[in-house]
């Protein structure tokens, strides 16, 4: 594999620096016959959560102008599931990093204790969900309540943390720097956008939920600002985000200052669009005379 993409991230080695981003790429198996799974930088597999969820009723998915609206209510078989039957087949196949998500503070470092084991590179945090013992406060549109759920996480598992940040805030940066000082080993952003679609014709929301997490090409510009207020913010390294769609996006967001970015919603589209914008990110590199993808990581002049 080229030395051109070739980088490391919390201690873990990546043969590209493209990552497939959670709730778009199922387990990883699903995509193997259109992925080389042991290119890609890591998947950052379907949310887990301590107890199997069904997920939402009604419809969970709508298109969009240039994206889409979801959901799904973070539907996965739980944790137990996923440790006993799923990670021992996809383990050895790529760096696997689990998302997580709870509904405490307590939640977050249960199942970070619980995913401390062999096969798992790092975990990710969504802190995009309410905390019910706190009368439904979203953990990630409060600084106090990240720091908490970051702070659990690392005192519950030797792997890497990374926080998945929500960009349905004020202030990203508040978020960024209270999950930092907490211990955050990296941050990943930016998580959807709140939502919504209504039938002219029923008078009601297209999603059963109401509203929902718009992602896409749509949320890009908003991705790559609040990426680079973020990384004009922190030390940590940031995992870019949001509507990348192409090698274009992806240097975008590099500049930007990410040391690595995941695709999402484009994964639906075009399943093997990762191992593309690979391909046509090394040829941009040779083309500006760029031995390594960290050349370029951070250097927008603005």
């Amino acid at each position: 594999m080229s030395e051109l993409l070739q980088t490391e991230l919390c201690g873990m080695k990546l043969s590209t620096p493209i990552f497939a981003a959670s709730g778009t790429f199922g387990f990883g198996e699903e995509f193997e016959s259109f992925v080389d799974l042991k290119r890609l930088g890591g998947v950052m597999v379907k949310c887990i959560t301590l107890k199997p969820r069904r997920g939402n009723d009604g419809v969970r998915i709508t298109e969009t102008p240039s994206g889409m609206l979801n959901a799904i209510g973070l539907e996965n078989p739980g944790v137990e599931v996923f440790l006993s039957n799923i990670l021992p087949r996809i383990k050895d196949k790529m760096n696997v990093i689990v998302n997580v998500s709870g509904s405490s503070v307590e939640d977050y470092g249960r199942l970070a204790e619980l995913l401390d084991v062999d096969g798992v590179a790092a975990i990710e945090l969504n802190i995009s969900c309410p905390n019910v013992k706190d009368g439904g406060i979203i953990f990630g549109t409060d600084a106090r309540q990240a720091a908490n759920v970051t702070s659990a996480a690392k005192k519950s598992t030797s792997k890497p943390v990374i926080v998945k940040l929500s960009p349905n805030v004020t202030d990203i940066t508040k978020i960024a720097k209270a999950c930092e000082a907490a211990g955050a080993d990296c941050l990943s952003l930016i998580n959807t956008l709140m939502g919504m679609e209504i039938n002219i014709n029923t008078w009601r929301p297209t999603l059963g939920n109401v509203t929902g997490g718009l992602s896409g090409g749509a949320i890009k510009p908003v991705a790559l600002r609040m990426v680079w207020q973020v990384a004009n913010a922190v030390k940590v390294p940031i995992i870019g985000m949001g509507g990348i769609r192409s090698a274009s996006d992806a240097a975008e967001f590099f500049l930007a200052g990410a040391s690595a970015v995941a695709t999402g919603t484009a994964n639906f589209a075009e399943p093997s669009i990762t191992m593309k914008i690979a391909d046509d990110l090394e040829r941009y590199l040779q083309g500006h005379g760029l031995k390594n993808i960290r050349e370029l990581v951070g250097k927008v002049k603005a």
